[in-house]
């Protein structure tokens, strides 16, 4: 298995820096993992992150740029004393930058997560409140993905239309529930929070490889439906 081939790379070139912990998040630890279709998701926690430990992250990624399914291998560094909401050095889309450690993904690694190397997440990351997390959770669909709806160019492209209906689905269950689901239970439930049946099996078929054409009008039937559905779910959780 490939995944499993890079994953183990990944770990050999961490080893120099004595890693405390690996996990993976996501699709990888939560039994909905696709290979080449999933990103793998992944957290490192590392003694300390000097400038010359940074030059060496880049160094040991770009020896993993030839390696098959190595640009959806998406990493997050901290440090053990880190406060996951602050921006963290990130290796993603082949390229260093910083972003957070979302709450989402401090609940999936408390609940799910997939220990690779070193200490749970328990023992390292302070646990998420469900308050901590319908915050993020309603901030993240009325800041970004709200305003990304009045985009029109950005719903020409899969990722837009499966993250956005997807996400959608995920935060309803989340904010109604409280608790997290997997991309393909979201899309059992997705026709009935009304959601278009064509755009959804259009979205199935892409990611787990069924047959069939590409809904031409999928993008405005889309932003259609999020627009209204936002509105509707930040209105009640807000």
């Amino acid at each position: 298995m490939q995944t499993e081939v890079l994953l183990d790379r990944f770990l050999t070139g961490l080893a120099p820096l004595d890693p405390v912990a690996v996990w993976a998040h996501g699709s990888l630890a939560g039994g909905d993992y696709q290979e080449g279709r999933s990103d793998l998701d992944l957290i490192a926690v590392l003694p300390s992150l000097t400038p010359r430990t940074v030059w060496r992250l880049a160094k040991a990624h770009a020896r993993l740029r030839a390696e098959p399914l190595s640009g959806q291998l998406h990493c997050t560094y901290l440090t053990p004393s880190a406060d996951p909401g602050r921006r963290h050095l990130t290796w993603a889309y082949e390229e260093l930058f910083k972003r957070p450690v979302t709450a989402v993904t401090s609940r999936e690694l408390h609940s799910f997560g997939r220990v690779l190397l070193g200490k749970p997440p328990a023992d390292l990351l302070p646990p998420v409140s469900d308050r901590e997390l319908t915050d993020f959770i309603v901030r993240d669909q009325r800041d970004f993905w709200r305003p990304a709806v009045d985009n029109a160019p950005l719903w020409t492209r899969d990722e837009w239309v499966d993250g956005g209906l997807l996400t959608f689905a995920r935060a309803s269950v989340t904010l109604r529930e409280g608790r997290l689901i997997s991309k393909r239970e979201a899309l059992e439930l997705l026709p009935g929070l009304g959601a278009s049946v064509e755009v959804v099996e259009d979205i199935r078929r892409r990611r787990y490889g069924g047959p069939g054409p590409a809904v031409e009008n999928r993008a405005a039937l889309t932003r259609r439906y999020l627009g209204p559905a936002i509105d509707e779910l930040v209105a009640a959780y807000g």
